[in-house]
C-alpha cells in the first residue's frame, strides 16, 4: 500500500494562494493511489507530460516518471510515448491557452484517432502565467489584461469540440471538489480510449469574478440528474448548457477501438534486443 506521501517531492509548490491548480494536483495524487493500491496498476506505470503555464510546474510536485514539454504540444509527445509503450498509463495536463489555442489541433486529431492517453486541462479562462491575458475560452466582453474595453470574441465549447471530434471519453470537472474530480480521473484512467476532462480551475489573481463560490453556485452533477454517458445526443445537449447552471461529470462514454488496435504491427510480439553497454564519452566522439 502507498500514501499521497510517498508520490509527493519535496518542491514546495509555488502556485499563488488559492489556486485551483492545488484541488487538481490533490485530486491527481488521490486517484493514483487509489487504483495503485487496487491493484490495477503500478507506480512505474505512470508517466505525466505537463505543457506551459501555470499548471505544468505540477510535474515538479509527483515523484513519478514525468515530461515538461514546450506550448501546445502535450498530446504529441503523449501520442508518441503511448505508442511506443501501449503498457504505460500516459496522462497529459494542459492550460486552456496550451490545449485550445496553440494545441487545438493535436486536441482534434488525439480524440480522432482514439490514442488512450487521458489529458487532464487546468481551464481558468485566462493566460495565467503570462498576467490574465484572454484565452480561446474567455466569455465574451470580459475585460482581461489584453481586453481591456471587452472581449469581442465568442468562447469556443471544448466539451462540444471533444464530442464532435470523436473523444471516447468526455467529462467536466470542477478543482473545488476534489472528491468528484479524483473519481472522474480515476474513470477516466480506466476508459480504453482518449479521455478529456475539461476541469473548471478558478484563478484567483487574474480572475475576480468567476470564484469557487460562484463556481459552487452553478455547477451540478450530470450523474444526478439520470443523464445517459453513452447518449452523444443527451451529451451535445448538457454540453451546450452554461447559463445559470453548469453540469459536470461525464458527458459521455463508449468503448471503441483504439489506433493501436487498427495497426497490426502492435499485435506482433517483439522479441527482446540485446543491448549493448558502450561508453557515452566514446558516443559522442563518433559525432565530433
Amino acid at each position: 500500500m502507498i500514501s499521497e506521501k510517498d508520490i509527493t517531492t519535496r518542491i514546495v509548490p509555488s502556485w499563488c494562494v488559492g489556486c485551483g491548480n492545488f484541488g487538481i494536483l490533490s485530486s491527481l495524487k488521490r486517484a493514483i493511489v487509489n487504483l495503485v493500491n487496487q491493484g490495477l496498476y503500478k507506480l512505474e506505470q505512470f508517466v505525466l507530460i505537463s505543457g506551459i503555464g501555470c499548471h505544468g510546474k505540477l510535474t515538479n510536485y509527483l515523484e513519478l516518471n514525468s515530461v515538461h514539454t514546450i506550448h501546445g504540444r502535450v498530446l504529441p509527445v503523449a501520442t508518441g510515448i503511448k505508442l511506443a509503450n501501449p503498457d504505460l498509463i500516459v496522462i497529459g495536463h494542459a492550460g486552456d491557452g496550451d490545449a485550445y489555442a496553440i494545441g487545438i489541433a493535436h486536441l482534434i486529431h488525439t480524440a480522432k484517432r482514439n490514442i488512450p492517453v487521458v489529458y487532464i486541462v487546468h481551464n481558468n479562462y485566462r493566460f495565467g502565467l503570462t498576467a490574465g491575458q484572454v484565452t480561446p475560452t474567455t466569455e465574451l466582453g470580459e475585460k482581461t489584461r489584453s481586453t481591456p474595453y471587452g472581449n469581442p470574441e465568442e468562447p469556443i465549447n471544448p466539451i462540444l469540440l471533444a464530442l464532435s471530434s470523436g473523444a471516447t471519453f468526455v467529462a467536466r470537472g470542477f478543482a473545488g471538489d476534489v472528491q468528484h474530480l479524483t473519481w472522474l480521473i480515476e474513470e477516466a484512467i480506466k476508459h480504453r480510449g482518449f479521455a478529456l476532462i475539461d476541469v473548471i480551475q478558478p484563478c484567483k489573481t487574474w480572475d475576480p469574478i468567476h470564484t469557487f463560490e460562484y463556481w459552487r453556485e452553478r455547477v451540478y452533477k450530470l450523474e444526478n440528474t439520470g443523464h445517459d454517458p453513452k447518449d452523444l445526443l443527451s451529451a451535445i445537449r448538457k454540453a451546450i448548457e452554461w447559463n445559470g447552471k453548469v453540469p459536470i461529470g461525464i458527458f459521455y462514454r463508449v468503448e471503441k477501438p483504439t489506433l493501436i488496435d487498427r495497426i497490426p504491427q502492435y499485435k506482433i510480439e517483439l522479441k527482446p534486443v540485446r543491448v549493448v553497454k558502450r561508453s557515452l564519452a566514446k558516443l559522442l566522439e563518433e559525432f565530433r
